[in-house]
């Protein structure tokens, strides 16, 4: 059973920094994309970035030059570095992977992040 465990949400006060990590387990296929997601109270989920196999990566507008995304493929495991956080960043921040091959799409549980005015 694939399951997808997200660790190192919290709250911080604005302008600081948090590091979210997303280890994928009993994965027997290849993994194109993994990424993170977030939901604010009241809003629709949107994406805060994705890092595809070969390392390619795409940001959220509002997030762009405040958060990066890593992967380790061998462990099959995301990063998100947060830095420079807002009070607007505050929502669950959900891990999504996807494979092609296996047809697979799969979400955390997520993890909740609050930044403090």
């Amino acid at each position: 059973q694939v399951q997808l465990v997200e660790s190192g949400g919290g709250l911080v006060q604005a302008g600081g920094s948090l590091r979210l990590s997303c280890a994928a387990s009993g994965i027997i296929f290849t993994i194109n994309d993994m990424g993170w997601y977030r939901q604010a109270p009241g809003k629709q989920r949107e994406l805060v970035a994705k890092i595809t196999s070969a390392g390619i990566t795409i940001y959220g507008d509002s997030v762009k030059g405040r958060f990066t995304i890593s992967r380790d493929n061998a462990k099959n495991t995301v990063f998100l570095q947060m830095s420079s956080l807002k009070p607007e960043d505050t929502a669950v921040y959900y891990c999504n992977a996807r494979s092609q091959v296996a047809g697979f799409n799969g979400w955390g549980q997520g993890t909740q992040v609050t930044v403090s005015s």
